[in-house]
């Protein structure tokens, strides 16, 4: 049976602290990066199912987004009146909930929507976020018609350490798309391409 000496043990043991103390920040935002991922993608694919509630029901829905003190909500309404999801509406109990209110950090630790400082826009004919993850003209609701199209705008998702996603609505389509911001090169990247 070979003994190993004191040196040699605390070689090894130094040699895995060093080790331990690379990998775990890396670990810990190739994690943060994997949340944030799908929390942009389970967005998309609660627009989507409401722009599928609008052409199933044949009438406007709409996924409203609410900023509260430490996180945002998002819950689906339906049109109560042929006139299109409006807030008045919505207070007043006419245009009802189909699905309930959500919120990404129960699903997605650490996770909600937020810009990092200096965000660029996510392109040329568009403005930068700035403070402002909700960006969908003058009120914070993507509506979807019957016919399939939506209020467009873009939607910023961060991770705790500081990953930045967006989901874009298409006006015409209706349809989304998610992109990836690489601080390397100061430019967004589409999902897909990751």
């Amino acid at each position: 049976m070979a003994a190993f000496s004191f040196l040699e043990i605390m070689f090894v043991l130094g040699t895995a602290a060093t080790v331990t103390g690379v990998a775990v920040p890396e670990t810990l935002v190739t994690l943060d990066d994997m949340r944030t991922a799908a929390a942009a993608r389970h967005v998309s694919a609660r627009l989507q199912r409401t722009r599928m509630e609008a052409v199933a029901r044949n009438g406007s829905t709409a996924l409203r987004f609410t900023a509260l003190s430490d996180h945002y909500d998002f819950t689906t309404y339906i049109d109560g009146n042929d006139n299109g999801v409006l807030s008045r509406d919505i207070q007043s109990g006419v245009d009802r909930v189909v699905q309930p209110a959500d919120r990404l950090g129960d699903h997605f630790a650490g996770v909600d929507f937020g810009t990092t400082p200096d965000l660029p826009a996510v392109d040329a004919s568009s403005t930068a976020p700035g403070t402002d993850p909700i960006r969908l003209g003058s009120s914070d609701m993507v509506t979807f018609t019957a016919t399939g199209t939506a209020t467009p705008g873009s939607l910023y998702i961060r991770g705790r350490r500081g990953t930045q996603y967006v989901v874009r609505v298409y006006g015409e389509t209706g349809k989304t798309r998610i992109l990836k911001f690489n601080p390397g090169s100061g430019q967004w990247m589409p999902a897909s391409d990751l």
